[in-house]
């Protein structure tokens, strides 16, 4: 594919896997980068480099709706949202996916991709 590469972070159950497949299949050079699970700060840029950050956020409460699992600790989500400070503090686009469908986040990404495309003639 070409464009830019685009990094996917986030949380667990925030829907990092759904929206790379919904950028891929747009046309977006989009990986997933599981970095909720290490302790590597800049995992992120080690391991892709990417020309784009999108970091996806969600609450106690969603991750445990999401997952299914109404006793996930809220010990676990702390760690990984200390664990992707670094990605946080760097992402090109943050998203609370609390509110919002897998569909909805999508959009919100395309939206911005777009407009950011737009200005800086980036193409998927």
């Amino acid at each position: 594919m070409d464009g830019p590469l685009i990094a996917v972070v986030g949380v667990c159950a925030a829907g990092k896997s759904t929206l790379v497949a919904g950028l891929s299949a747009q046309g977006w050079n989009a990986r997933q980068v599981v970095q909720e699970h290490s302790y590597v700060p800049a995992m992120w840029q080690r391991i892709t480099d990417p020309d784009i950050l999108i970091f996806l956020d969600a609450s106690l409460n969603t991750v445990r709706r999401r997952r299914g699992d109404p006793e996930f600790p809220a010990r676990i989500l702390e760690e990984q949202k200390a664990r992707l400070a670094h990605a946080r503090r760097y992402c090109h686009l943050y998203v609370d996916t609390d509110p919002l469908a897998a569909e909805q986040v999508l959009e919100v990404v395309l939206a911005w991709l777009r407009a950011r495309e737009s200005e800086t003639r980036l193409q998927p």
